[in-house]
Protein backbone atom coordinates (compact mmCIF):
# COMPACT_ATOMS: atom_id res chain seq x y z
CA UNK A 1 0.00 0.00 0.00
CA UNK A 2 1.00 3.60 -0.53
CA UNK A 3 1.09 6.14 2.27
CA UNK A 4 -2.38 7.25 1.25
CA UNK A 5 -3.69 3.68 1.41
CA UNK A 6 -2.14 3.05 4.84
CA UNK A 7 -3.60 6.29 6.18
CA UNK A 8 -7.04 5.37 4.86
CA UNK A 9 -6.80 1.91 6.43
CA UNK A 10 -5.77 3.43 9.77
CA UNK A 11 -8.67 5.86 9.60
CA UNK A 12 -11.09 2.98 8.96
CA UNK A 13 -9.79 1.04 11.96
CA UNK A 14 -10.10 4.13 14.15
CA UNK A 15 -13.65 4.69 12.96
CA UNK A 16 -14.53 1.05 13.73
CA UNK A 17 -13.12 1.44 17.25
CA UNK A 18 -15.12 4.62 17.80
CA UNK A 19 -18.32 2.99 16.52
CA UNK A 20 -17.87 0.18 19.04
CA UNK A 21 -17.33 2.62 21.90
CA UNK A 22 -20.17 4.94 20.91
CA UNK A 23 -22.44 2.13 19.68
CA UNK A 24 -22.99 3.89 16.32
CA UNK A 25 -23.95 1.46 13.56
CA UNK A 26 -23.79 4.09 10.83
CA UNK A 27 -20.19 4.88 11.77
CA UNK A 28 -19.44 1.14 11.66
CA UNK A 29 -20.75 0.93 8.09
CA UNK A 30 -18.51 3.84 7.09
CA UNK A 31 -15.49 2.21 8.75
CA UNK A 32 -16.10 -1.08 6.91
CA UNK A 33 -16.23 0.76 3.60
CA UNK A 34 -13.06 2.73 4.39
CA UNK A 35 -11.19 -0.44 5.39
CA UNK A 36 -12.42 -2.45 2.42
CA UNK A 37 -11.47 0.15 -0.19
CA UNK A 38 -7.61 -0.02 0.10
CA UNK A 39 -7.76 -3.80 0.53
CA UNK A 40 -9.90 -4.25 -2.55
CA UNK A 41 -7.82 -1.82 -4.58
CA UNK A 42 -4.68 -3.68 -3.51
CA UNK A 43 -6.06 -6.98 -4.86
CA UNK A 44 -7.30 -5.47 -8.10
CA UNK A 45 -4.00 -3.68 -8.74
CA UNK A 46 -2.11 -6.93 -8.23
CA UNK A 47 -4.25 -8.58 -10.90
CA UNK A 48 -4.04 -5.69 -13.35
CA UNK A 49 -0.23 -5.70 -13.48
CA UNK A 50 -0.30 -9.02 -15.37
CA UNK A 51 -1.40 -7.18 -18.50
CA UNK A 52 1.75 -4.98 -18.85
CA UNK A 53 4.03 -5.58 -21.86
CA UNK A 54 7.15 -3.78 -23.08
CA UNK A 55 9.70 -3.99 -25.88
CA UNK A 56 13.11 -2.34 -26.06
CA UNK A 57 14.90 -1.36 -29.27
CA UNK A 58 18.48 0.01 -29.45
CA UNK A 59 19.65 1.94 -32.50
CA UNK A 60 22.42 1.27 -33.37
CA UNK A 61 23.34 -1.84 -31.39
CA UNK A 62 27.04 -1.14 -32.01
CA UNK A 63 28.39 2.33 -31.26
CA UNK A 64 31.90 3.75 -30.67
CA UNK A 65 33.16 5.34 -27.48
CA UNK A 66 31.88 8.90 -27.37
CA UNK A 67 29.07 8.06 -29.80
CA UNK A 68 25.35 8.01 -29.15
CA UNK A 69 22.70 5.31 -29.24
CA UNK A 70 18.94 5.80 -29.00
CA UNK A 71 16.81 3.48 -26.88
CA UNK A 72 13.06 3.25 -27.49
CA UNK A 73 10.61 1.56 -25.12
CA UNK A 74 7.19 0.46 -26.33
CA UNK A 75 4.80 -0.01 -23.41
CA UNK A 76 1.22 -1.26 -23.61
CA UNK A 77 -1.38 -2.93 -21.43
CA UNK A 78 -3.72 -5.82 -22.18
CA UNK A 79 -5.27 -6.03 -18.73
CA UNK A 80 -8.98 -5.71 -18.13
CA UNK A 81 -8.62 -3.10 -15.42
CA UNK A 82 -7.38 0.44 -16.12
CA UNK A 83 -3.81 1.25 -15.14
CA UNK A 84 -3.18 4.32 -13.02
CA UNK A 85 0.16 6.05 -12.53
CA UNK A 86 3.08 4.10 -13.96
CA UNK A 87 6.67 4.89 -12.95
CA UNK A 88 9.32 3.32 -15.25
CA UNK A 89 13.06 3.17 -14.64
CA UNK A 90 15.42 1.40 -17.04
CA UNK A 91 18.62 -0.24 -15.85
CA UNK A 92 21.56 1.59 -17.43
CA UNK A 93 25.24 1.08 -16.41
CA UNK A 94 26.95 4.17 -15.04
CA UNK A 95 29.39 4.15 -17.97
CA UNK A 96 26.45 4.87 -20.28
CA UNK A 97 24.92 7.69 -18.22
CA UNK A 98 22.19 8.11 -15.62
CA UNK A 99 19.20 5.83 -15.27
CA UNK A 100 16.21 7.31 -17.15
CA UNK A 101 12.87 7.58 -15.38
CA UNK A 102 9.44 8.06 -16.94
CA UNK A 103 6.08 8.81 -15.34
CA UNK A 104 3.00 7.65 -17.29
CA UNK A 105 -0.17 9.03 -15.75
CA UNK A 106 -2.51 6.92 -17.86
CA UNK A 107 -1.67 3.87 -19.96
CA UNK A 108 -4.34 3.09 -22.56
CA UNK A 109 -5.32 -0.51 -23.13
CA UNK A 110 -4.12 -2.25 -26.33
CA UNK A 111 -2.49 0.97 -27.48
CA UNK A 112 1.27 1.22 -27.06
CA UNK A 113 3.06 4.39 -26.07
CA UNK A 114 6.70 4.99 -27.01
CA UNK A 115 9.35 6.35 -24.66
CA UNK A 116 12.81 7.37 -25.83
CA UNK A 117 16.17 8.20 -24.29
CA UNK A 118 19.79 8.28 -25.44
CA UNK A 119 22.99 6.85 -24.02
CA UNK A 120 26.50 8.21 -24.60
CA UNK A 121 29.07 5.55 -23.67
CA UNK A 122 32.41 6.60 -22.23
CA UNK A 123 33.95 3.13 -21.96
CA UNK A 124 34.22 0.35 -24.50
CA UNK A 125 32.77 -3.04 -23.66
CA UNK A 126 29.68 -5.18 -23.97
CA UNK A 127 27.05 -3.41 -21.83
CA UNK A 128 23.60 -4.63 -20.87
CA UNK A 129 20.54 -2.41 -20.67
CA UNK A 130 17.77 -3.53 -18.36
CA UNK A 131 15.77 -4.84 -16.80
CA UNK A 132 13.05 -2.20 -16.97
CA UNK A 133 11.48 -1.73 -13.55
CA UNK A 134 7.89 -0.56 -13.39
CA UNK A 135 6.02 0.75 -10.35
CA UNK A 136 2.28 0.36 -10.98
CA UNK A 137 -0.27 2.35 -8.98
CA UNK A 138 -4.06 2.31 -9.05
CA UNK A 139 -6.11 5.32 -10.19
CA UNK A 140 -6.78 6.27 -6.53
CA UNK A 141 -3.12 6.05 -5.52
CA UNK A 142 -3.82 3.58 -2.72
CA UNK A 143 -1.61 0.64 -3.80
CA UNK A 144 1.52 0.10 -5.87
CA UNK A 145 3.49 -2.88 -7.14
CA UNK A 146 7.01 -3.28 -8.56
CA UNK A 147 7.66 -5.44 -11.59
CA UNK A 148 10.57 -6.18 -13.94
CA UNK A 149 9.80 -5.75 -17.62
CA UNK A 150 11.54 -5.88 -21.00
CA UNK A 151 14.41 -8.14 -19.93
CA UNK A 152 17.98 -7.27 -20.93
CA UNK A 153 19.41 -6.07 -24.25
CA UNK A 154 23.07 -5.90 -25.27
CA UNK A 155 24.87 -2.79 -26.50
CA UNK A 156 28.37 -3.23 -27.94
CA UNK A 157 30.59 -0.19 -27.43
CA UNK A 158 33.58 -0.45 -29.77
CA UNK A 159 36.84 1.51 -29.49
CA UNK A 160 37.05 4.98 -30.96
CA UNK A 161 38.66 4.83 -34.41
CA UNK A 162 40.88 7.59 -35.80
CA UNK A 163 40.95 8.28 -39.52
CA UNK A 164 44.56 7.61 -40.50
CA UNK A 165 46.22 8.82 -43.69
CA UNK A 166 49.06 7.31 -45.66
CA UNK A 167 50.95 4.05 -45.37
CA UNK A 168 54.45 3.21 -44.15
CA UNK A 169 56.86 3.45 -47.07
CA UNK A 170 59.26 0.86 -48.39
CA UNK A 171 58.64 -2.61 -49.64
CA UNK A 172 55.93 -4.70 -48.13
CA UNK A 173 53.64 -2.65 -45.97
CA UNK A 174 51.67 -0.28 -48.14
CA UNK A 175 53.42 -0.99 -51.41
CA UNK A 176 52.79 -4.71 -51.33
CA UNK A 177 56.10 -5.42 -53.10
CA UNK A 178 57.00 -8.47 -51.08
CA UNK A 179 53.79 -10.23 -51.93
CA UNK A 180 53.39 -9.07 -55.48
CA UNK A 181 56.97 -9.91 -56.40
CA UNK A 182 56.72 -13.40 -54.99
CA UNK A 183 53.36 -13.91 -56.56
CA UNK A 184 53.89 -12.54 -60.04
CA UNK A 185 57.63 -12.64 -60.66
CA UNK A 186 59.29 -15.37 -62.61
CA UNK A 187 57.56 -14.74 -65.93
CA UNK A 188 60.32 -14.45 -68.53
CA UNK A 189 63.13 -14.45 -65.92
CA UNK A 190 63.87 -18.15 -65.71
CA UNK A 191 61.37 -18.36 -62.83
CA UNK A 192 63.68 -16.29 -60.63
CA UNK A 193 61.99 -14.46 -57.75
CA UNK A 194 64.22 -11.53 -56.82
CA UNK A 195 64.21 -8.33 -54.77
CA UNK A 196 66.68 -5.53 -54.01
CA UNK A 197 69.63 -6.39 -51.76
CA UNK A 198 69.24 -5.58 -48.07
CA UNK A 199 71.91 -5.23 -45.43
CA UNK A 200 72.62 -8.69 -43.99
CA UNK A 201 71.46 -10.73 -47.01
CA UNK A 202 73.56 -13.75 -47.94
CA UNK A 203 75.84 -12.84 -50.89
CA UNK A 204 75.47 -16.37 -52.19
CA UNK A 205 71.86 -15.49 -53.07
CA UNK A 206 72.81 -12.61 -55.40
CA UNK A 207 71.04 -12.98 -58.75
CA UNK A 208 73.68 -11.70 -61.14
CA UNK A 209 71.50 -11.64 -64.28
CA UNK A 210 68.93 -9.35 -62.63
CA UNK A 211 71.73 -7.30 -61.07
CA UNK A 212 73.25 -6.64 -64.49
CA UNK A 213 69.86 -5.93 -66.04
CA UNK A 214 68.74 -3.42 -63.39
CA UNK A 215 72.15 -2.01 -62.49
CA UNK A 216 71.26 -2.73 -58.85
CA UNK A 217 72.25 -5.61 -56.65
CA UNK A 218 69.37 -8.11 -56.54
CA UNK A 219 69.06 -11.26 -54.45
CA UNK A 220 67.10 -14.43 -55.03
CA UNK A 221 64.19 -15.08 -52.66
CA UNK A 222 63.19 -18.58 -51.74
CA UNK A 223 59.89 -19.29 -53.39
CA UNK A 224 57.32 -20.07 -50.75
CA UNK A 225 53.58 -19.67 -50.52
CA UNK A 226 52.66 -16.13 -49.60
CA UNK A 227 49.57 -15.52 -47.57
CA UNK A 228 49.90 -11.76 -47.56
CA UNK A 229 48.55 -9.40 -44.99
CA UNK A 230 49.74 -7.74 -41.83
CA UNK A 231 49.86 -8.95 -38.25
CA UNK A 232 48.91 -6.32 -35.65
CA UNK A 233 50.18 -7.16 -32.15
CA UNK A 234 48.46 -5.51 -29.18
CA UNK A 235 50.16 -5.54 -25.79
CA UNK A 236 47.31 -5.64 -23.25
CA UNK A 237 49.19 -6.68 -20.13
CA UNK A 238 47.90 -4.89 -17.05
CA UNK A 239 51.45 -4.33 -15.79
CA UNK A 240 52.43 -2.66 -19.07
CA UNK A 241 49.85 0.14 -18.83
CA UNK A 242 49.03 3.02 -16.53
CA UNK A 243 46.00 5.12 -15.74
CA UNK A 244 42.38 4.15 -15.34
CA UNK A 245 39.03 4.63 -16.99
CA UNK A 246 38.66 5.98 -20.53
CA UNK A 247 41.98 7.87 -20.31
CA UNK A 248 44.10 4.81 -19.47
CA UNK A 249 47.02 3.91 -21.70
CA UNK A 250 45.38 0.55 -22.42
CA UNK A 251 42.34 2.31 -23.91
CA UNK A 252 44.68 4.41 -26.08
CA UNK A 253 46.49 1.29 -27.27
CA UNK A 254 43.23 -0.54 -28.07
CA UNK A 255 41.93 2.48 -30.00
CA UNK A 256 45.21 2.76 -31.93
CA UNK A 257 45.17 -0.96 -32.80
CA UNK A 258 41.58 -0.67 -34.02
CA UNK A 259 42.46 2.37 -36.15
CA UNK A 260 45.44 0.59 -37.71
CA UNK A 261 43.45 -2.57 -38.46
CA UNK A 262 40.62 -0.72 -40.17
CA UNK A 263 43.01 1.58 -42.05
CA UNK A 264 45.08 -1.28 -43.46
CA UNK A 265 41.97 -3.29 -44.21
CA UNK A 266 40.63 -0.44 -46.33
CA UNK A 267 43.87 -0.60 -48.34
CA UNK A 268 43.41 -4.29 -49.14
CA UNK A 269 45.46 -5.90 -46.35
CA UNK A 270 44.41 -9.13 -44.67
CA UNK A 271 44.62 -8.36 -40.97
CA UNK A 272 45.60 -10.77 -38.22
CA UNK A 273 45.18 -9.35 -34.70
CA UNK A 274 47.17 -11.04 -31.92
CA UNK A 275 48.12 -10.42 -28.31
CA UNK A 276 51.58 -10.12 -26.77
CA UNK A 277 51.78 -13.92 -26.40
CA UNK A 278 51.02 -14.51 -30.08
CA UNK A 279 47.44 -15.72 -29.61
CA UNK A 280 44.79 -14.43 -31.96
CA UNK A 281 42.29 -11.96 -30.51
CA UNK A 282 39.76 -12.48 -33.28
CA UNK A 283 38.24 -15.88 -34.08
CA UNK A 284 40.19 -17.57 -36.83
CA UNK A 285 38.29 -17.65 -40.11
CA UNK A 286 38.73 -20.13 -42.86
CA UNK A 287 40.58 -17.68 -45.09
CA UNK A 288 42.21 -15.69 -42.30
CA UNK A 289 40.37 -12.52 -43.33
CA UNK A 290 38.47 -10.57 -40.69
CA UNK A 291 35.88 -7.91 -41.33
CA UNK A 292 35.93 -4.59 -39.53
CA UNK A 293 33.00 -5.62 -37.31
CA UNK A 294 34.79 -8.78 -36.19
CA UNK A 295 37.90 -6.80 -35.21
CA UNK A 296 35.94 -4.08 -33.40
CA UNK A 297 33.75 -6.55 -31.52
CA UNK A 298 36.80 -8.51 -30.38
CA UNK A 299 38.50 -5.34 -29.14
CA UNK A 300 35.32 -4.13 -27.45
CA UNK A 301 35.32 -7.08 -25.05
CA UNK A 302 39.12 -7.28 -24.59
CA UNK A 303 40.23 -7.04 -20.97
CA UNK A 304 43.68 -6.56 -19.51
CA UNK A 305 45.61 -9.73 -18.74
CA UNK A 306 47.56 -10.37 -15.54
CA UNK A 307 50.48 -11.83 -17.47
CA UNK A 308 53.57 -9.81 -16.50
CA UNK A 309 56.07 -10.70 -19.23
CA UNK A 310 55.94 -11.15 -22.97
CA UNK A 311 56.45 -14.81 -23.85
CA UNK A 312 56.37 -15.81 -27.53
CA UNK A 313 57.57 -19.18 -28.75
CA UNK A 314 58.12 -18.05 -32.35
CA UNK A 315 57.78 -15.23 -34.82
CA UNK A 316 54.68 -13.24 -33.73
CA UNK A 317 54.14 -12.20 -37.35
CA UNK A 318 54.25 -15.76 -38.72
CA UNK A 319 56.27 -14.55 -41.68
CA UNK A 320 53.97 -11.59 -42.32
CA UNK A 321 54.62 -7.93 -41.83
CA UNK A 322 54.30 -7.01 -38.16
CA UNK A 323 53.04 -3.84 -36.48
CA UNK A 324 53.15 -3.89 -32.68
CA UNK A 325 51.37 -1.51 -30.29
CA UNK A 326 53.37 -1.87 -27.07
CA UNK A 327 53.01 -0.63 -23.53
CA UNK A 328 55.92 -0.50 -21.09
CA UNK A 329 58.42 -3.18 -22.12
CA UNK A 330 61.71 -4.14 -20.50
CA UNK A 331 64.78 -5.46 -22.38
CA UNK A 332 63.73 -9.08 -21.72
CA UNK A 333 60.35 -8.49 -23.34
CA UNK A 334 61.95 -6.78 -26.31
CA UNK A 335 64.27 -9.77 -26.71
CA UNK A 336 61.20 -12.04 -26.87
CA UNK A 337 59.79 -9.91 -29.69
CA UNK A 338 62.92 -9.79 -31.83
CA UNK A 339 64.46 -13.19 -31.07
CA UNK A 340 62.50 -15.14 -33.70
CA UNK A 341 61.70 -12.20 -35.94
CA UNK A 342 63.73 -12.26 -39.22
CA UNK A 343 65.63 -9.04 -39.69
CA UNK A 344 64.62 -8.91 -43.34
CA UNK A 345 60.91 -8.98 -42.44
CA UNK A 346 59.03 -5.73 -42.18
CA UNK A 347 58.61 -4.79 -38.49
CA UNK A 348 57.09 -1.63 -37.00
CA UNK A 349 56.25 -0.65 -33.44
CA UNK A 350 54.33 2.07 -31.61
CA UNK A 351 55.83 2.32 -28.13
CA UNK A 352 53.74 4.02 -25.44
CA UNK A 353 55.53 6.28 -22.99
CA UNK A 354 53.48 5.14 -20.00
CA UNK A 355 55.15 7.73 -17.77
CA UNK A 356 52.77 10.29 -19.29
CA UNK A 357 49.75 8.17 -18.25
CA UNK A 358 51.02 7.36 -14.75
CA UNK A 359 49.51 9.06 -11.72
CA UNK A 360 51.51 11.77 -10.01
CA UNK A 361 54.00 10.20 -7.63
CA UNK A 362 53.90 6.75 -9.25
CA UNK A 363 57.52 5.64 -9.36
CA UNK A 364 56.86 2.21 -10.85
CA UNK A 365 57.23 3.36 -14.45
CA UNK A 366 59.50 2.22 -17.25
CA UNK A 367 61.68 4.48 -19.37
CA UNK A 368 60.92 3.69 -23.04
CA UNK A 369 64.34 4.80 -24.28
CA UNK A 370 66.01 1.43 -23.74
CA UNK A 371 63.25 -0.43 -25.54
CA UNK A 372 63.34 2.14 -28.33
CA UNK A 373 67.07 1.67 -28.80
CA UNK A 374 66.80 -2.13 -28.84
CA UNK A 375 63.95 -2.20 -31.34
CA UNK A 376 65.61 0.32 -33.61
CA UNK A 377 68.87 -1.60 -33.46
CA UNK A 378 67.03 -4.77 -34.45
CA UNK A 379 65.77 -3.11 -37.62
CA UNK A 380 62.33 -2.07 -36.39
CA UNK A 381 60.75 1.22 -37.41
CA UNK A 382 59.66 2.57 -34.02
CA UNK A 383 57.95 5.71 -32.70
CA UNK A 384 57.06 6.78 -29.16
CA UNK A 385 53.49 7.88 -28.36
CA UNK A 386 52.18 10.08 -25.54
CA UNK A 387 48.54 10.88 -24.63
CA UNK A 388 48.80 14.45 -25.89
CA UNK A 389 49.80 13.28 -29.38
CA UNK A 390 46.91 12.68 -31.81
CA UNK A 391 46.83 9.18 -33.25
CA UNK A 392 47.03 10.64 -36.73
CA UNK A 393 50.33 12.31 -35.82
CA UNK A 394 51.71 9.09 -34.33
CA UNK A 395 50.81 7.24 -37.51
CA UNK A 396 52.40 9.94 -39.67
CA UNK A 397 55.61 9.71 -37.63
CA UNK A 398 55.62 5.93 -38.07
CA UNK A 399 55.18 6.29 -41.83
CA UNK A 400 58.14 8.66 -41.96
CA UNK A 401 60.31 6.41 -39.82
CA UNK A 402 59.47 3.45 -42.04
CA UNK A 403 60.23 5.41 -45.20
CA UNK A 404 63.60 6.54 -43.83
CA UNK A 405 64.56 3.03 -42.83
CA UNK A 406 63.51 1.74 -46.24
CA UNK A 407 65.75 4.32 -47.88
CA UNK A 408 68.65 3.28 -45.65
CA UNK A 409 68.23 -0.39 -46.65
CA UNK A 410 68.05 0.52 -50.33
CA UNK A 411 71.28 2.50 -49.99
CA UNK A 412 73.04 -0.33 -48.18
CA UNK A 413 73.50 1.52 -44.91
CA UNK A 414 73.45 -0.08 -41.48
Amino acid sequence: MTTRGRCLLAAGLAAALCSAVLNERDLLRVSVFVIAMPVLVNVLTARSRVGLHTQRHITPMRTPVGGRAEVSLNVWSTGRLPTGGLLLQDGVPYTLGGRPRFLVEHLPRNNAIQLRYTVEPTMRGVHHLGPLRAKVTDPFGLAEFDRELAGVNRLVVVPRVAQLLGLPGGSGLGAGDDGSVRLHSGQGEDDAVVRPYRQGDDLRKVHWRSTAHRDEMMVRVEERPWRGGTTVLLDHRESAHKGGGPTASLEWAVSMAASVCLHLHRHGHNIRLVTENGKSITPEGGDGVHSDHVVLDALASLQATHQRDIAIAGDPGHGQELLAVLGAVDPESVDQLIRYRPRSSRSLAILLDTRAWAAHGDENVTDPEKALALLTGAGWSTVVATPDMPMTQVWTNLCRASANRGAMHAGGWS
